[in-house]
């Protein structure tokens, strides 16, 4: 499962696996005991594929970051996100050197280290982008878009009708205008 389906709730701890959608909500199933909650539309909930690290240049997916954690501890669990503040910023700063440090807290750093080792024991470890479906009008050699220009090419445009100088439906409401007029009359 890719960070697309991981949801971080505000006010309740840890990460949820979300399992499907409500007409008020959705259901999650928590990634710390496996409990499954209804989680409604007031909740402030984030997508883990949708949240980013400040650094002083751009902004970096979250999902870049758990690379590099992972690359740096060769897939396994990394420093608990208990350890002291200085402990924290001199792991984060190994990962990600020119994270802004005015914007991203140690607060910040202790979730992205606690989402990791969550992520690691719970076996979602495929921090790799979402591939992207291409659409089979985008494809040109595609056996659908062969067959919309041999239709094209089939069928002739149609030339549009001239427009005549005198609309003679125009003429037919004024005669029919004065006829009902002149049998009122009578």
């Amino acid at each position: 499962m890719s960070l697309e389906k991981v949801l971080s709730i505000a006010g309740k701890p840890g990460l949820y696996k979300l399992k499907s959608q409500t007409r008020a909500g959705f259901i999650a199933e928590s990634l710390l005991d496996g409990k499954t909650i209804n989680v409604s539309g007031r909740h402030n909930v984030s997508l883990l594929s949708e949240i980013a690290i400040y650094t002083l240049t751009e902004e970096v997916p979250l999902r870049e970051v758990f690379k590099k954690i992972s690359e740096k501890e060769e897939g396994k669990e990394t420093i608990n996100h208990k350890v002291p503040k200085e402990e924290l910023e001199e792991f984060f700063f190994g990962i990600m050197p020119d994270y802004d440090e005015d914007r991203v807290y140690v607060s910040d750093i202790k979730k992205v280290v606690q989402w990791y080792n969550m992520l690691v024991k719970n076996g979602l470890t495929d921090f790799s982008a979402p591939k992207e479906e291409k659409s089979s009008t985008a494809d040109e050699g595609s056996e659908a878009d062969v067959k919309s220009k041999e239709k094209k090419e089939v069928m002739p445009k149609k030339a549009a009708a001239p427009k005549s100088a005198t609309p003679k439906a125009s003429s037919a409401k004024k005669g029919a205008t004065a006829k009902s007029t002149a049998a009122r009359k009578k």
